[in-house]
């Protein structure tokens, strides 16, 4: 239907994520229609992206430095680790200015469907950093679905025999929601009245 170079950019459009037919269409004929400029502007600021940033070594946020701003940043409380999936969680998580511990990116959810277990999320870098650093907390900020929870559920057998207390957000998210879309009043409440899972100094073996 459309010139090849157009119709070549609609759909590599398409494969972003919610960005459906109609919508790349849209913004196919908006650059064609841009000046040159703009389309050479958006081109350099990807290739930037793509060769400047990385995955911070401690946590697995995103960071043009091998440890990210907050994992760098002596000043933020070393025991309390919160556990998100992807990075954008932490970008929702900060907007709150309730929480001054770390993270930790799984990088996704446990999701059978889709062929995401354990051994594809970074679990075990999890489990590594709880002899690595003087973690008493782990808050699971998984987002509130059925992958989220299944993962939180699964993450809190593994850390509460290891002496940590695992506790979950509270339920001022709604169900089936994204921590990316949620406003900073309910992460923060949700935040502060996050519950109990497994673990603490009374439970399993005594890490400490």
């Amino acid at each position: 239907m459309y010139a090849d170079a157009v119709q070549k950019v609609i759909d590599e459009l398409g494969r972003l994520p919610g960005i459906g037919p109609k919508s790349a269409q849209r913004l196919a004929f908006h650059m064609l229609k841009s000046p040159a400029e703009d389309s050479v502007r958006l081109t350099e600021a990807i290739s930037e992206m793509k060769d400047r940033v990385r995955f911070c070594e401690q946590c697995f946020n995103i960071s043009e430095e091998p440890l990210c701003l907050i994992c760098s940043d002596v000043r933020r409380e070393a025991s309390l680790l919160c556990v998100v999936e992807e990075p954008r969680d932490i970008v929702a998580l900060e907007r709150t200015g309730g929480f001054r511990g770390r993270y930790h990116v799984l990088g996704g959810a446990i999701s059978p469907i889709d062929g995401v277990g354990p051994d594809q999320l970074r679990v075990a870098e999890l489990l590594g950093r709880m002899d690595e650093e003087p973690v008493t907390e782990v808050i699971l900020a998984t987002n509130p679905n059925i992958e989220g929870e299944a993962t939180a559920m699964y993450l809190a057998r593994l850390l509460g025999p290891l002496g940590v207390e695992v506790t979950r957000i509270a339920s001022g998210l709604p169900v089936g929601g994204d921590l990316e879309y949620a406003d900073e009043l309910t992460l923060g409440r949700a935040l502060e009245g996050r519950r109990h899972l497994a673990g603490g100094p009374d439970e399993g073996n005594g890490r400490r």
